[in-house]
């Protein structure tokens, strides 16, 4: 990169400072959040307070620790702004709700505890950030946090540790902070872009929050229309199906339309029935075959069914359930599928189309590789809750300045 560059890059990123961090009006409050960006995205091997501070000229540690961990700014303007940008610049074709699994070796890290994370695939000690991001096939940046706090940091949980109270009041967690399940946490953030005046065109979502009835429900109380993966152990009735009322009796009252039958599982349902899966070729891949990128294609299996179970029986009493697609990808030579989603998306949609949404979804893991291996998301070592929150609102800004410069085209290189 040349001199010519250099300063242009380092003339957007104030430009780009003094736009996202505008509610930031403490004298040398802007200049250490730009300070902080250039820091998250210059090369090193770690992106935390003290070895970036280092790399950085005229940059004190301790003002830069200052700033990130006890500076009392709020992150909802800041992140306000990202999502702006972001929605202009991508065009979202779906939100995409996650959560990953930041590793950590001590107990002092707010609402660091044992438990699963896929970063991993087992239970390890960390703590789980649950994030909503906009997503394309080509672009995405997240842009909303949430810090999961397990029922071990609850004081009002059975399953809290003895020293819960001075654990938290060490991080600076707040008395109104409870444990709430991952799915709330997405709809907490839902809601808050949706007040910010965003929308999504659809949601999308692994079976961590796609198996919880709840989460669909709200969604469709909300009238956004998703497409989440799910297991194979939830239960759904075939669309045919629908409540009928038994025989009067000739006394009483007359019988009430009803389900008579327990719904079968979603496995049961495709793998008993005539299920007849049909390749679908979504979307080139990154690979390349004989210099041409090879096509993303499965076998997948297309069926409308109705959704049981007691959430949704309670939520639709006095009704048939609705009707919504059930989507399973079923390759050649699988006793069974390996992959099932639930969509609320209209009957006519298209099958590529709902299989290029379906798989959507992979963009937050490139987030998620990026703002990890390249932005030192999990590289913060501070202990406060409101440090946390401030660095991963940093994290997400080094992220939307990267991605407009990437779609800008003033600034890519002559091909």
């Amino acid at each position: 990169m040349d001199v010519v560059e250099v300063d242009r890059l380092r003339c957007d990123l104030s430009e780009f400072a003094s736009d996202v961090f505008a509610s930031l009006t403490r004298a040398g409050w802007q200049e250490r959040a730009a300070a902080y960006l250039q820091g998250l995205m210059i090369d090193g091997r770690r992106k935390s307070i003290q070895p970036m501070a280092a790399r950085l000229q005229g940059v004190h540690e301790q003002a830069l620790n200052h700033f990130v961990t006890n500076s009392p700014w709020q992150v909802e303007p800041v992140r306000q702004r990202i999502a702006a940008l972001a929605d202009q610049a991508i065009g979202p074709a779906a939100w995409a709700i996650d959560d990953t699994g930041l590793l950590k070796c001590g107990t002092a890290s707010p609402c660091v505890a044992r438990q699963y994370t896929g970063t991993v695939g087992k239970v390890t000690n960390c703590q789980i950030a649950v994030s909503v991001s906009m997503v394309t096939d080509t672009a995405s940046c997240p842009v909303d946090w949430r810090l999961f706090l397990p029922e071990s940091w609850d004081p009002a949980s059975p399953k809290a540790t003895a020293d819960v109270h001075a654990r938290r009041r060490r991080a600076g967690i707040g008395d109104g902070v409870a444990h709430r399940e991952k799915w709330r946490l997405a709809l907490d953030m839902i809601d808050e872009l949706l007040w910010w005046g965003h929308r999504p065109p659809l949601i999308v979502a692994d079976c961590g929050y796609g198996d919880a009835a709840e989460f669909r429900h709200a969604l469709t109380e909300r009238r956004l229309p998703y497409l989440v993966q799910v297991s194979g152990r939830l239960t759904a009735y075939p669309a045919a199906t629908t409540r009928t009322a038994g025989e009067y009796a000739g006394v009483g009252s007359y019988p009430t339309p009803r389900y008579h039958h327990a719904a079968p599982t979603l496995t049961e349902l495709i793998t008993t029935g005539p299920a007849r899966p049909r390749r679908v070729t979504w979307r080139p891949g990154s690979r390349l075959r004989a210099g041409r990128q090879v096509l993303m294609s499965s076998h997948f299996v297309f069926t409308r069914v109705r959704p049981a179970g007691r959430t949704l029986l309670s939520a639709h009493r006095g009704e048939d359930l609705p009707e919504c697609w059930l989507i399973t990808e079923w390759p050649p030579g699988s006793p069974e599928p390996i992959k099932y989603w639930l969509s609320d998306l209209p009957a006519t949609t298209a099958k590529r189309t709902l299989i290029r949404w379906a798989k959507l979804r992979w963009r937050i893991e490139h987030d998620y590789r990026e703002v990890k291996t390249g932005l030192g998301l999990d590289h913060y070592e501070g202990r406060t809750w409101q440090g946390w929150h401030h660095h991963v609102t940093l994290v997400s800004a080094a992220h939307i300045f990267l991605t407009l410069q990437r779609l800008d085209p003033k600034t890519r290189a002559p091909e």
